[in-house]
C-alpha cells in the first residue's frame, strides 16, 4: 500500500504528488550531487509517473549520459535525479511537507565520501563499483 505525499519547492511555484510505497531514503556522496547539493543528496526512490504542478518552472540539467537533475528555475530548489529512458526518479528527500517516518537505509558511493562527516546511522553501503554492477545488472 502506498501513500500520496505532497511536496513543494522552496518558491511553491513547483508542486510535486508522490506515491511512496515506504520513506526508505538514501544520501548519495558521489561528488557530482555534493556539488549539486553542497552536501550529500538525500533522496527517495520512487519508480512511476511524478504528478508536478507548475511543470513549466522545472529545468533539467543533464548532468551524465544516462541521468538528468530537476530544480526550480525561479529558486533553485532541487527536485529530482532522473535516469533517462526509465521512470526512476531519486526525489530530494526534504522537498515534502508531510512525509513522516522516514528511515534513512543506504548510503551510496560511499568511497566518493570526504572523511570530514560521517553519518551515525547503521546504514546499508554500496561503493562506485557496486553501484555500477548494479547498473549493468551483475549485482
Amino acid at each position: 500500500m502506498s501513500t500520496q505525499y505532497h511536496g513543494s519547492c522552496l518558491c511553491g511555484k513547483v508542486k510535486l504528488s508522490v506515491p511512496f510505497a515506504n520513506t526508505d531514503f538514501s544520501a548519495c556522496h558521489c561528488q557530482t550531487c555534493r556539488k549539486w547539493s553542497a552536501g550529500p543528496l538525500m533522496t527517495l526512490a520512487h519508480s512511476g509517473d511524478l504528478t508536478i504542478e507548475g511543470q513549466e518552472n522545472v529545468t533539467h540539467f543533464n548532468s551524465s549520459q544516462w541521468a538528468e537533475r530537476a530544480f526550480c528555475k525561479e529558486c533553485g530548489s532541487h527536485l529530482y535525479y532522473h535516469l533517462k529512458g526509465t521512470q526512476n526518479y531519486y526525489i530530494a528527500a526534504w522537498i515534502f511537507d508531510d512525509i513522516k517516518d522516514l528511515k534513512f537505509t543506504a548510503e551510496v558511493f560511499i568511497d566518493k565520501k570526504p572523511t570530514c562527516y560521517a553519518f551515525a546511522n547503521q546504514t546499508h553501503k554500496l561503493t562506485e563499483a557496486d553501484i555500477l554492477a548494479m547498473a549493468e545488472g551483475k549485482a
